[in-house]
């Protein structure tokens, strides 16, 4: 079972889509492993706590404190710099988190923990529309 989930973003930020993971997985009624994968390089995906906003804003944070954008004296050293300030630190940042998943199924429902959502995370400042492919196997 495969399909393609497409996730607009408003720019940098944390984008919780597991209700249409649910739902496309429980129109299957047995167990597998769900394969999620990101078609971009400049976004990542996160498994992660979907309770507190509060943990979102604080990963997009220290992220963008970890690798802040080209106009930052401290990135003077990157090159890849003509699609805008913050295209090469989206690619390190996609490069330092994961851009695929894998998500146990039994029968049909995600094994996710209680607190436990999953997320495309922009690292782009302008809007788009991410694809993350999905296997169900």
């Amino acid at each position: 079972m495969q399909t393609t989930f497409t996730i607009s973003t408003a720019g940098q930020g944390l984008y919780e889509f597991t209700r249409d993971v649910t739902r496309w997985t429980a129109q299957s009624t047995r167990d597998g492993l769900l394969t999620l994968f990101v078609r971009h390089t400049s976004a990542s995906l996160l498994i992660q706590e979907n309770a507190d906003p509060e943990v979102q804003t604080d990963l997009r944070a220290f992220f963008h404190r970890l690798v802040p954008p080209t106009t930052d004296a401290s990135m003077s050293y990157l090159t890849h710099t003509y699609e805008g300030p913050d295209d090469m630190p989206a690619h390190i940042k996609a490069a330092m988190m994961p851009v695929s998943l894998s998500i146990p199924v039994t029968r049909g429902r995600l094994c996710l923990g209680t607190w436990q959502g999953i997320y495309l995370f922009e690292h782009r400042d302008r809007p788009h529309a991410r694809d993350v492919a999905a296997h169900l196997a």
